[in-house]
């Protein structure tokens, strides 16, 4: 199934397995997820079908998007997403889209908005490793020369330069599920996913992984 979830990051912890081995994963909140809407081939030129997570107040939304949500007989929504359908998939039929759409040892991709870490420098932001740090030197964690000679006499393209930093969207590939907990609506993932606490998050079935390997 091509089809993922959306979900809230809630922060990192640590689970245990039978033999005391700890793991550190993300807790995800994605309670909640409702179809929307399924587009197809004929009518929308592709086959995808839109998902909403997060209720919010209908005073806060646009009054298109509000029909959009009365004609689906849902509550508005903070986050919407579309997942496409591979060729000759078919629609999810219920419209609730449980926590249990995943399982634990599956893998999976998320997706996410990285943290703004504002206007950064060139050691930061690229990893260069400055200038000279001795009393001499007054030019310790700048960039230095950026041109060429005068054929061609320009900046090359993709020159590490000073510049905004993060805030950039994040896919990180082929996490494993730890446990999906169905009674409190999470999803513990393993590993770092991109984003503060309290960000929005795409998880969908891994592209490049389908299953875990078997020992």
């Amino acid at each position: 199934m091509s089809v993922g979830l959306l979900g809230k990051k809630i922060g990192m912890t640590r689970v245990y397995d039978d033999s005391g081995c700890a793991t550190a994963v993300t807790v995800i909140a994605a309670g909640g997820n409702r179809l929307l809407q399924v587009k197809d081939v004929e009518k929308d030129g592709y086959a995808a079908v839109q998902v909403g997570f997060d209720d919010q107040k209908p005073q806060r939304v646009a009054k298109a998007q509000l029909g959009h949500f009365k004609k689906s007989e849902s509550s508005p929504k903070r986050f919407v997403r579309e997942f496409r359908l591979a060729e000759g998939e078919v629609a999810p039929e219920s419209v609730e889209l449980p926590v249990s759409s995943f399982e634990a040892g599956q893998f999976v991709d998320v997706i996410g908005q990285s943290k703004g870490k504002g206007f950064q420098g060139v050691v930061r932001r690229h990893g260069f490793a400055g200038q000279p740090a001795s009393h001499g030197s007054k030019m310790h964690r700048r960039n230095g020369a950026i041109g060429n000679r005068s054929t061609p006499g320009l900046v090359w393209k993709n020159m590490g330069m000073p510049g905004h930093m993060g805030d950039i969207r994040v896919t990180t590939q082929n996490l494993k599920i730890v446990q999906v907990r169905e009674e409190e609506n999470v999803i513990l993932i393993s590993g770092a996913v991109p984003g503060p606490n309290g960000s929005y998050v795409v998880i969908r079935p891994a592209i490049k992984k389908s299953k875990a390997k078997s020992k």
